[in-house]
């Protein structure tokens, strides 16, 4: 009877501390490379190599993997923007600081992945875009914020901090995020200058000159 220890079961056998680990990078895997609606339990307990049973006794559902590749997303966009990086007095180095580190998101390849696949499952599955713009959104909301706090002090003059937030992100985006989306090489142009010439123009328009 000890034979029966099938070969099933040898195959499928992962560590049990790290399973939980093997099961979302299979699925942050199957799920870029397929979409999150083309892929079956079954399929993701075979690719991080764990017994149904396990995968099972993990995550209940695949949506509750995908919302542990939120989670984790999530906490790399909270160390890419550390509380108090916007607390530095010189203006442009905090600018310099948060496009630098949008640029460094942009170049993680597991990051622009999952926003393709948000793009192209969100219309099959709704909730998909709705819990991933909750994690997106608040730092969105953080740069407006800090916008604002700046046109308080007359430092930015800025009518609409939420306008300025999302044009400061859109100087960025152009040159990496959206060609990568659209299947295209970024431009060759690099970070630095892009970071400069962002936070130049930016300030060209938004600096409150009226109190020199």
């Amino acid at each position: 009877m000890k034979i029966r220890e099938s070969s099933n079961v040898t195959m499928q056998r992962a560590p049990r501390y790290g399973s939980r680990e093997a099961i979302v990078e299979a699925a942050d895997r199957l799920f870029l490379e397929r979409g999150f609606g083309e892929v079956s339990m079954d399929e993701l307990a075979e690719a991080a190599g764990v017994a149904r049973r396990t995968l099972y006794n993990q995550f209940t559902s695949k949506e509750e993997i995908f919302r542990e590749m939120l989670r984790r997303l999530s906490s790399q966009l909270e160390d890419a923007f550390p509380p108090g990086i916007e607390t530095q007095p010189d203006i442009e180095e905090v600018l310099r600081l948060i496009a630098q580190q949008i640029l460094k998101l942009h170049r993680r390849r597991e990051y622009l992945g999952f926003l393709r696949m948000v793009a192209a499952d969100s219309r099959q599955f709704p909730w998909i875009a709705e819990e991933f713009a909750a994690i997106m959104d608040p730092q969105t909301e953080r740069l407006t914020r800090f916008f604002a706090d700046l046109a308080g002090l007359r430092i930015l003059d800025c009518r609409n901090p939420l306008i300025a937030a999302h044009q400061f992100m859109g100087l960025l985006n152009e040159f990496s995020l959206w060609p990568w989306m659209m299947g295209r090489e970024s431009l060759p142009i690099p970070d630095e200058e892009i970071v400069e010439e962002a936070v130049r123009m930016f300030l060209q328009r938004y600096r409150d000159v009226s109190l020199k």
